[in-house]
């Protein structure tokens, strides 16, 4: 067995390895299953997908509206530096697993100004759009007259942060590679709203614990490979040891190729590296789906998943962005969707 893992492994580590000096396909179109169950936080279109393709979806996600909040909340922010919030009427947003959040507690129409790659409503509705990374200025974002900066990378956005609070505007930290019912404590607790959000972490706390106990009792580790149509310079990329979705999916039961690989975040993986991955499944999410321009784009971008397992047997699951690709409210539900569709594979 441990054999037969290494032999695998060299050659996917390898070719991983070698993707960056190499030019990956380009991006790219499909849909039709069963319909989509609403989830709170986004409202993209959902399309039909191609013959055999599932559409993976838990469902409604957690939600704890109509709370009173209870300003001024002073919280710590991620950085470690300790803020006092005192309007939450206007906030500017690093990322939808924040704006999940806060659709989670009723708040969405408080989302002054979001990521201009939003996957989510509120954020699309947001009256000002805005491109957060690490080269954000602080003039740029003074200039979004916000109430509130609420960050969700200390890579990216802790020097932003320190900055605005240097002139006096309250910005606060929640990062992204934590739990997701740690996330919604804090988010909440900096809107004010620190019982509600311990109810909500308590929820999707307990549907994580119900997606692991079925990943354990299926007795196997699936192989799941996780595509994305961003992530490495714009190139198609696969999810790495310390993403959400890796995290998930292996809560869920399954076996994550890019942390079997050892890359982080999203790394390319050259057409050798996908044959040699032997993936059972191929998880892609719906925006994801579309930006590769749909399921001719998707097999564009990686030709050679059609050689693994899951494409010979047109295995590709497609879930909604807020239960997959970051960990925020929907990851309980979306967990549970993928620990159920994995144990309800045939044997390999």
């Amino acid at each position: 067995m441990k054999s037969t893992m290494s032999r695998r492994l060299l050659p996917l580590a390898l070719a991983i390895a070698l993707a960056a000096c190499s030019n990956p396909a380009t991006p790219p179109a499909g849909d039709a299953a069963a319909p989509a169950s609403p989830a709170a936080a986004t409202d993209l279109p959902v399309a039909a997908l191609p013959a055999g393709w599932t559409r993976l979806d838990g469902g409604a996600l957690p939600s704890l509206v109509g709370q009173a909040a209870t300003l001024p909340a002073k919280v710590r922010s991620d950085d470690g530096a300790e803020v006092l919030v005192d309007d939450t009427s206007r906030i500017i947003v690093g990322g939808d697993d924040v704006i999940a959040v806060i659709d989670a507690l009723g708040l969405g129409s408080q989302v002054f100004a979001a990521p201009k790659n939003t996957t989510t409503a509120s954020g699309r509705a947001a009256p000002r759009q805005f491109l957060f990374n690490r080269t954000t200025g602080v003039e740029g974002v003074l200039s979004l007259q916000g109430s509130l900066f609420l960050g969700n990378s200390l890579r990216r956005h802790t020097e932003l942060a320190q900055k605005l609070r240097a002139v006096g505007e309250p910005a606060v930290v929640v990062d992204d590679l934590q739990p997701a019912p740690d996330k919604v404590r804090k988010i909440a607790a900096t809107l004010g709203l620190a019982a509600a959000g311990g109810q909500l972490a308590g929820q999707v706390q307990q549907q994580l614990d119900q997606a692991a106990a079925i990943g354990k009792a299926s007795g196997r580790m699936p192989r799941v490979i996780h595509v994305s149509a961003t992530g490495a310079g714009g190139a198609p990329t696969v999810a790495g040891a310390d993403s959400a979705s890796a995290k998930l999916i292996a809560l869920a039961g399954g076996l994550n190729i890019g942390t079997e690989a050892g890359v982080a975040n999203y790394s390319a993986l050259s057409n050798e590296g996908v044959v040699a991955a032997a993936p059972e499944v191929i998880l892609v999410t719906e925006h994801d789906l579309a930006l590769f321009g749909g399921a001719d784009g998707l097999w564009k971008a990686y030709p050679t998943l059609k050689q693994t397992p899951a494409g010979q047997a047109n295995r590709v699951w497609v879930m909604p962005d807020v239960q997959l690709k970051y960990a925020s409210v929907g990851s309980g539900v979306g967990a549970l969707a993928l620990a159920r569709a994995l144990a309800a594979l045939p044997p390999a």
